[in-house]
C-alpha cells in the first residue's frame, strides 16, 4: 500500500517539484498552498506523513501542526522552510514536529528523511488490544495469539481508523467516506455489524456511539 503524504506549501513550483519527486517514489501526495486547508485535510483524512512548510497563508505550518496534535493526530511531521535560527527550530519541535529539514535541500536528503520517519511510525503502529489480539495498522493485518485473523477489508479499515484515533470521535460522514468509495452506498446496517464484531475484539465498553454522530474507541483500562 502507497504511503500517502500530505504537503503544504505554498511556493507553486517548489510544491509541483517535491510533489514529483515524491511521486515518481511511489508515494501518494496530496498537495495544500494553505494551512487552515492543510489542517482540515489532515484531521479529516488519514496519511502517513505531513510536509508542512511554515511561512504559508492562512496559518503558519507551526499553527497547524500544534491544532492537530492538540485534537490528538500522531501523524508524523517534518517542517520544510527556510526559518534556520536555533529558536525556530525550538518553536517547530515544541509544535510537535518530528524532523526539521532547512530549505534549501537536496531532494534526495528529503527522501531519506521521510523513510526514516515511516519506517519509523511503522514499527509504532502495533496495537496490543488485548485478549491476545494485536493489530498491525502499516500491513492492516489482525492477530490473535500470534495468528492471523481475516476480517473483512472495511472492518480492518474501521478498526485501523479507531486505534488511530483513539479517545476522539470518528463522525458518520467521515467513517462513510472512508469506508465506501464513490461508486459505492453507504450502509448504516453494515457499519452497525462492524461495530458489533470490533467490540467483540476490543471489548463492548471500550467503544462508545453517539447516536446518529458517529463512535469512538476509548479503552477503559
Amino acid at each position: 500500500m502507497k504511503a500517502r503524504i500530505l504537503l503544504l506549501e505554498d511556493d507553486m513550483v517548489l510544491q509541483e517539484i517535491i510533489a514529483e519527486c515524491l511521486e515518481e517514489e511511489g508515494y501518494e501526495v496530496v498537495c495544500c498552498s494553505d494551512g487552515v486547508e492543510a489542517t482540515h485535510k489532515a484531521y479529516e483524512e488519514n496519511f502517513d506523513i505531513l510536509l508542512f512548510d511554515v511561512m504559508v497563508t492562512g496559518q503558519s505550518g507551526f499553527e497547524s501542526l500544534h491544532t492537530l496534535r492538540e485534537s490528538g493526530k500522531e501523524t508524523p511531521a517534518i517542517f520544510i522552510t527556510a526559518l534556520d535560527s536555533l529558536k525556530d527550530l525550538e518553536i517547530g519541535f515544541k509544535s510537535g514536529c518530528d524532523d526539521y529539514l532547512r530549505k534549501p535541500f537536496e531532494l534526495s536528503e528529503l527522501l531519506l528523511r521521510v523513510e526514516a520517519q515511516l519506517k519509523r511510525a511503522k514499527k509504532l503502529e502495533v496495537f496490543e488490544l488485548g485478549n491476545g489480539y494485536c493489530f498491525d495498522c502499516a500491513e492492516g493485518i489482525l492477530y490473535h495469539q500470534g495468528e492471523i485473523v481475516g476480517i473483512p477489508a472495511k472492518q480492518r479499515e474501521l478498526l485501523k481508523m479507531l486505534l488511530q484515533n483513539k479517545g476522539h470521535f470518528l463522525s458518520l460522514e467521515r467513517i462513510y467516506s472512508k469506508l465506501w468509495g464513490y461508486d459505492e452506498t453507504p450502509s448504516e446496517l453494515s457499519l452497525r455489524v462492524y461495530i458489533k464484531n470490533l467490540r467483540q475484539i476490543l471489548g463492548k465498553e471500550n467503544i462508545l456511539t453517539r447516536r446518529g454522530e458517529g463512535y469512538c474507541y476509548k479503552p477503559t483500562k
